[in-house]
Protein backbone atom coordinates (compact mmCIF):
# COMPACT_ATOMS: atom_id res chain seq x y z
CA UNK A 1 0.00 0.00 0.00
CA UNK A 2 3.06 2.14 -0.36
CA UNK A 3 1.42 4.34 -3.08
CA UNK A 4 -2.20 4.03 -1.70
CA UNK A 5 -2.60 7.39 -1.06
CA UNK A 6 -2.15 8.35 -4.94
CA UNK A 7 -5.68 6.49 -5.55
CA UNK A 8 -6.80 8.23 -3.23
CA UNK A 9 -7.83 11.59 -4.56
CA UNK A 10 -11.75 12.31 -4.10
CA UNK A 11 -13.63 12.33 -7.56
CA UNK A 12 -13.93 14.96 -9.96
CA UNK A 13 -17.50 14.94 -9.64
CA UNK A 14 -17.48 15.12 -5.85
CA UNK A 15 -15.46 18.29 -6.09
CA UNK A 16 -17.05 20.26 -8.68
CA UNK A 17 -20.44 18.94 -6.46
CA UNK A 18 -19.12 20.92 -3.74
CA UNK A 19 -17.82 23.56 -5.12
CA UNK A 20 -21.31 24.30 -6.96
CA UNK A 21 -23.26 23.95 -4.25
CA UNK A 22 -21.20 26.54 -2.65
CA UNK A 23 -20.72 24.52 0.57
CA UNK A 24 -17.60 26.91 1.29
CA UNK A 25 -19.88 30.19 1.23
CA UNK A 26 -23.01 28.82 3.40
CA UNK A 27 -24.90 31.33 5.42
CA UNK A 28 -23.84 28.51 8.08
CA UNK A 29 -20.54 29.20 7.82
CA UNK A 30 -19.26 26.53 10.49
CA UNK A 31 -20.97 23.87 8.60
CA UNK A 32 -19.53 25.15 4.78
CA UNK A 33 -15.94 25.09 6.20
CA UNK A 34 -16.29 21.70 7.89
CA UNK A 35 -17.17 20.65 4.58
CA UNK A 36 -14.40 21.89 2.70
CA UNK A 37 -12.11 20.66 5.09
CA UNK A 38 -13.75 17.08 5.38
CA UNK A 39 -12.67 17.31 1.78
CA UNK A 40 -9.15 18.40 1.78
CA UNK A 41 -8.59 15.48 4.47
CA UNK A 42 -10.16 13.15 2.41
CA UNK A 43 -6.84 11.18 1.14
CA UNK A 44 -5.67 11.08 4.69
CA UNK A 45 -8.69 9.80 6.13
CA UNK A 46 -9.57 7.43 3.28
CA UNK A 47 -6.04 5.90 4.53
CA UNK A 48 -6.67 5.55 8.40
CA UNK A 49 -9.71 3.38 7.41
CA UNK A 50 -7.36 1.47 5.09
CA UNK A 51 -5.08 0.67 7.94
CA UNK A 52 -7.49 0.91 10.80
CA UNK A 53 -9.52 -2.31 9.32
CA UNK A 54 -7.09 -4.20 7.02
CA UNK A 55 -8.26 -3.18 4.19
CA UNK A 56 -6.13 -2.85 0.48
CA UNK A 57 -7.33 -0.31 -2.06
CA UNK A 58 -8.15 -1.49 -5.79
CA UNK A 59 -9.51 1.83 -6.94
CA UNK A 60 -11.63 4.84 -6.19
CA UNK A 61 -15.27 4.38 -7.40
CA UNK A 62 -15.91 7.11 -10.51
CA UNK A 63 -17.24 9.14 -11.38
CA UNK A 64 -18.72 8.58 -7.86
CA UNK A 65 -21.20 10.29 -5.61
CA UNK A 66 -22.09 14.04 -4.57
CA UNK A 67 -21.56 13.81 -1.28
CA UNK A 68 -19.74 10.90 -0.74
CA UNK A 69 -16.76 8.95 -1.85
CA UNK A 70 -16.35 4.99 -2.23
CA UNK A 71 -12.92 3.36 -2.18
CA UNK A 72 -12.86 -0.49 -4.14
CA UNK A 73 -10.97 -2.42 -1.69
CA UNK A 74 -10.34 -6.13 -0.69
CA UNK A 75 -10.02 -7.00 3.05
CA UNK A 76 -7.43 -9.16 4.67
CA UNK A 77 -9.30 -12.64 3.85
CA UNK A 78 -9.26 -11.47 0.10
CA UNK A 79 -12.98 -10.69 -0.40
CA UNK A 80 -14.08 -7.78 -2.13
CA UNK A 81 -15.75 -4.56 -0.11
CA UNK A 82 -16.65 -0.78 -0.58
CA UNK A 83 -15.01 1.73 1.73
CA UNK A 84 -17.75 4.89 1.64
CA UNK A 85 -16.64 8.17 3.58
CA UNK A 86 -19.25 10.24 3.70
CA UNK A 87 -19.52 14.36 4.90
CA UNK A 88 -20.23 14.79 8.37
CA UNK A 89 -23.59 16.20 8.69
CA UNK A 90 -24.70 12.90 10.08
CA UNK A 91 -26.48 11.36 6.82
CA UNK A 92 -24.06 8.31 6.56
CA UNK A 93 -25.34 7.68 10.13
CA UNK A 94 -28.47 7.68 9.19
CA UNK A 95 -27.59 5.29 6.01
CA UNK A 96 -25.93 3.17 8.65
CA UNK A 97 -29.17 2.73 10.80
CA UNK A 98 -31.47 2.21 7.37
CA UNK A 99 -28.74 -0.30 6.41
CA UNK A 100 -29.08 -2.41 9.54
CA UNK A 101 -32.51 -2.54 9.91
CA UNK A 102 -33.12 -3.80 6.24
CA UNK A 103 -30.17 -6.50 7.01
CA UNK A 104 -29.44 -6.92 3.33
CA UNK A 105 -33.20 -7.34 2.48
CA UNK A 106 -32.98 -5.44 -0.93
CA UNK A 107 -30.53 -3.74 -0.59
CA UNK A 108 -26.20 -3.22 -0.09
CA UNK A 109 -25.50 -5.06 3.41
CA UNK A 110 -23.08 -2.97 6.27
CA UNK A 111 -19.83 -4.89 6.77
CA UNK A 112 -18.17 -2.33 9.42
CA UNK A 113 -18.86 1.06 10.51
CA UNK A 114 -17.44 4.14 12.53
CA UNK A 115 -21.47 5.93 11.81
CA UNK A 116 -20.13 8.94 13.69
CA UNK A 117 -17.11 9.28 11.57
CA UNK A 118 -19.36 8.95 8.44
CA UNK A 119 -17.23 5.63 7.06
CA UNK A 120 -18.73 2.16 6.19
CA UNK A 121 -17.85 -1.07 4.93
CA UNK A 122 -20.20 -2.65 2.50
CA UNK A 123 -20.42 -5.31 0.29
CA UNK A 124 -19.42 -4.98 -3.25
CA UNK A 125 -21.77 -4.47 -5.69
CA UNK A 126 -21.37 -4.26 -9.29
CA UNK A 127 -21.11 -1.09 -9.69
CA UNK A 128 -21.26 -0.23 -13.30
CA UNK A 129 -23.81 -2.26 -13.70
CA UNK A 130 -27.57 -0.57 -12.53
CA UNK A 131 -30.95 -0.69 -13.52
CA UNK A 132 -30.18 1.58 -16.02
CA UNK A 133 -28.51 -1.01 -18.28
CA UNK A 134 -31.79 -2.69 -18.92
CA UNK A 135 -34.10 -1.57 -21.15
CA UNK A 136 -36.96 0.85 -19.18
CA UNK A 137 -39.90 -1.50 -19.04
CA UNK A 138 -37.78 -4.50 -17.31
CA UNK A 139 -35.87 -1.77 -15.29
CA UNK A 140 -38.98 -0.42 -13.53
CA UNK A 141 -40.60 -4.05 -12.84
CA UNK A 142 -36.81 -4.88 -10.88
CA UNK A 143 -37.28 -1.17 -9.00
CA UNK A 144 -40.71 -1.67 -8.18
CA UNK A 145 -39.86 -5.37 -7.07
CA UNK A 146 -36.89 -4.42 -5.13
CA UNK A 147 -38.45 -1.10 -3.32
CA UNK A 148 -41.26 -3.20 -2.26
CA UNK A 149 -38.54 -5.45 -0.04
CA UNK A 150 -37.36 -2.17 1.95
CA UNK A 151 -41.00 -0.69 2.60
CA UNK A 152 -40.93 -2.19 5.94
CA UNK A 153 -42.20 -0.85 9.67
CA UNK A 154 -39.51 1.45 11.05
CA UNK A 155 -37.66 -0.06 14.28
CA UNK A 156 -38.74 1.17 17.92
CA UNK A 157 -36.97 4.87 18.37
CA UNK A 158 -35.72 5.05 15.03
CA UNK A 159 -33.74 7.75 14.08
CA UNK A 160 -35.21 9.33 10.63
CA UNK A 161 -37.11 12.12 9.88
CA UNK A 162 -40.88 12.25 8.51
CA UNK A 163 -42.19 12.90 5.23
CA UNK A 164 -43.65 15.95 6.61
CA UNK A 165 -40.97 17.98 8.58
CA UNK A 166 -38.45 17.05 5.61
CA UNK A 167 -40.16 18.89 2.88
CA UNK A 168 -41.51 21.54 5.71
CA UNK A 169 -38.01 22.29 5.51
CA UNK A 170 -37.64 22.30 1.79
CA UNK A 171 -40.67 24.08 1.41
CA UNK A 172 -39.02 27.17 3.35
CA UNK A 173 -36.28 27.29 1.16
CA UNK A 174 -38.37 27.39 -1.72
CA UNK A 175 -40.42 30.16 -0.24
CA UNK A 176 -37.43 32.04 0.19
CA UNK A 177 -36.09 31.54 -3.21
CA UNK A 178 -39.63 32.60 -4.92
CA UNK A 179 -38.61 36.04 -3.83
CA UNK A 180 -35.18 36.05 -5.82
CA UNK A 181 -35.20 38.45 -9.36
CA UNK A 182 -34.56 35.12 -11.19
CA UNK A 183 -37.37 33.09 -10.01
CA UNK A 184 -40.20 35.86 -11.52
CA UNK A 185 -41.03 33.40 -14.38
CA UNK A 186 -41.48 30.08 -12.41
CA UNK A 187 -43.45 31.74 -9.12
CA UNK A 188 -46.56 29.92 -11.21
CA UNK A 189 -45.00 26.42 -10.91
CA UNK A 190 -43.35 26.68 -7.50
CA UNK A 191 -46.40 28.02 -5.77
CA UNK A 192 -48.62 25.10 -7.39
CA UNK A 193 -45.71 22.79 -6.12
CA UNK A 194 -46.33 24.51 -2.52
CA UNK A 195 -49.53 24.22 -2.66
CA UNK A 196 -49.43 19.98 -3.58
CA UNK A 197 -47.31 19.66 -0.43
CA UNK A 198 -49.75 21.77 1.75
CA UNK A 199 -52.36 19.06 0.61
CA UNK A 200 -50.51 16.16 1.16
CA UNK A 201 -49.22 16.89 4.55
CA UNK A 202 -52.72 17.91 5.65
CA UNK A 203 -53.68 14.16 5.02
CA UNK A 204 -51.11 11.45 6.40
CA UNK A 205 -51.73 9.50 3.27
CA UNK A 206 -50.87 5.94 4.34
CA UNK A 207 -51.72 4.90 8.02
CA UNK A 208 -48.75 3.13 8.35
CA UNK A 209 -45.56 5.06 8.13
CA UNK A 210 -42.77 3.07 6.31
CA UNK A 211 -38.93 3.19 6.31
CA UNK A 212 -38.34 4.93 2.85
CA UNK A 213 -35.37 5.13 0.59
CA UNK A 214 -35.34 8.36 0.54
CA UNK A 215 -33.31 8.88 -2.68
CA UNK A 216 -34.92 6.07 -4.98
CA UNK A 217 -34.02 5.71 -8.41
CA UNK A 218 -32.68 3.27 -11.41
CA UNK A 219 -28.68 4.57 -10.68
CA UNK A 220 -29.33 3.55 -7.09
CA UNK A 221 -29.95 0.04 -7.12
CA UNK A 222 -27.34 -2.04 -8.65
CA UNK A 223 -26.39 -5.45 -9.76
CA UNK A 224 -25.30 -7.89 -6.90
CA UNK A 225 -23.70 -11.62 -5.98
CA UNK A 226 -26.10 -12.80 -3.36
CA UNK A 227 -29.59 -10.87 -4.91
CA UNK A 228 -29.79 -9.86 -8.87
CA UNK A 229 -30.95 -6.09 -7.31
CA UNK A 230 -29.39 -4.22 -4.21
CA UNK A 231 -30.60 -0.49 -3.38
CA UNK A 232 -27.52 1.50 -2.21
CA UNK A 233 -27.64 5.48 -0.90
CA UNK A 234 -30.56 5.76 1.04
CA UNK A 235 -31.29 8.94 2.36
CA UNK A 236 -34.05 7.21 4.79
CA UNK A 237 -37.08 9.01 5.70
CA UNK A 238 -40.32 7.76 7.58
CA UNK A 239 -43.37 8.18 5.75
CA UNK A 240 -46.24 7.52 2.98
CA UNK A 241 -45.12 5.57 0.04
CA UNK A 242 -46.52 7.31 -2.55
CA UNK A 243 -42.84 9.88 -1.65
CA UNK A 244 -40.57 7.33 -2.15
CA UNK A 245 -41.98 6.23 -6.09
CA UNK A 246 -41.58 9.99 -7.12
CA UNK A 247 -37.75 9.82 -8.80
CA UNK A 248 -39.10 6.65 -10.41
CA UNK A 249 -41.54 8.68 -11.98
CA UNK A 250 -38.80 11.07 -13.27
CA UNK A 251 -36.27 8.54 -14.43
CA UNK A 252 -34.57 8.46 -17.56
CA UNK A 253 -35.97 12.16 -18.00
CA UNK A 254 -33.84 13.51 -21.12
CA UNK A 255 -35.16 10.42 -23.26
CA UNK A 256 -38.63 10.86 -21.64
CA UNK A 257 -39.14 14.56 -22.69
CA UNK A 258 -37.59 14.02 -25.93
CA UNK A 259 -39.86 10.80 -26.95
CA UNK A 260 -43.19 12.16 -29.16
CA UNK A 261 -46.17 12.34 -26.23
CA UNK A 262 -44.33 12.92 -23.56
CA UNK A 263 -46.75 14.47 -21.37
CA UNK A 264 -48.99 10.93 -21.89
CA UNK A 265 -46.17 9.45 -21.15
CA UNK A 266 -45.12 11.10 -17.88
CA UNK A 267 -48.73 10.34 -16.86
CA UNK A 268 -48.65 6.95 -17.91
CA UNK A 269 -45.94 5.76 -16.11
CA UNK A 270 -47.53 7.43 -12.83
CA UNK A 271 -50.54 5.57 -13.31
CA UNK A 272 -48.45 2.75 -13.85
CA UNK A 273 -46.43 2.55 -11.04
CA UNK A 274 -49.40 3.60 -8.68
CA UNK A 275 -51.08 0.26 -9.45
CA UNK A 276 -48.43 -2.08 -9.55
CA UNK A 277 -47.63 -0.42 -6.22
CA UNK A 278 -51.01 0.16 -4.89
CA UNK A 279 -50.77 4.19 -3.78
CA UNK A 280 -52.59 6.93 -4.59
CA UNK A 281 -52.49 8.22 -7.98
CA UNK A 282 -53.06 11.55 -7.44
CA UNK A 283 -50.87 11.82 -3.96
CA UNK A 284 -47.90 10.17 -6.25
CA UNK A 285 -48.56 12.93 -8.69
CA UNK A 286 -48.48 15.46 -6.26
CA UNK A 287 -45.53 14.50 -4.98
CA UNK A 288 -43.38 13.76 -7.46
CA UNK A 289 -44.40 17.39 -9.11
CA UNK A 290 -43.20 18.83 -5.43
CA UNK A 291 -39.87 17.01 -5.99
CA UNK A 292 -39.35 17.84 -9.24
CA UNK A 293 -39.76 21.34 -8.80
CA UNK A 294 -37.88 21.90 -5.75
CA UNK A 295 -34.80 20.17 -7.13
CA UNK A 296 -35.06 22.06 -10.50
CA UNK A 297 -35.29 25.70 -7.89
CA UNK A 298 -32.05 23.87 -6.30
CA UNK A 299 -30.20 23.57 -9.48
CA UNK A 300 -31.05 26.85 -10.64
CA UNK A 301 -30.22 28.59 -7.54
CA UNK A 302 -26.87 26.49 -7.77
CA UNK A 303 -26.13 28.05 -11.41
CA UNK A 304 -27.40 24.89 -13.22
CA UNK A 305 -29.38 25.95 -15.33
CA UNK A 306 -30.02 23.08 -17.73
CA UNK A 307 -30.92 20.45 -15.41
CA UNK A 308 -33.28 22.80 -13.17
CA UNK A 309 -35.04 23.92 -16.74
CA UNK A 310 -35.22 19.94 -17.46
CA UNK A 311 -36.79 19.29 -14.23
CA UNK A 312 -39.71 22.11 -14.10
CA UNK A 313 -40.62 21.11 -17.54
CA UNK A 314 -40.69 17.57 -16.79
CA UNK A 315 -42.89 18.93 -12.98
CA UNK A 316 -45.25 21.11 -16.10
CA UNK A 317 -45.85 17.99 -18.28
CA UNK A 318 -47.69 15.90 -15.03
Amino acid sequence: MANAKDRLEPPERLVRALAREGLGAREDEEGGAAALRWLADLPASAQEYLERWELTPDRVQTPGGRTSMVVLVRQSDGTPAALKLGLPDGSIAREHAALTHWNGRGAVRPLRADPDAGVLLLERLHGDVSLRSLADAKALLEATATLQRLWVPPAEGHPFTGVADHTAALADVLRERRAEPWAADIRTVLDEALDLREGLVADAGDPQPSLLHGDYHQGNVLAGDRSPWLAIGPRPLVGERAYDLAWLVRDRLDTLLAAPGAPAAARRRVAKLAESLDVDRDRLRGWTIFRAVEAGVRELSTGARPAGELLLEFAGLL
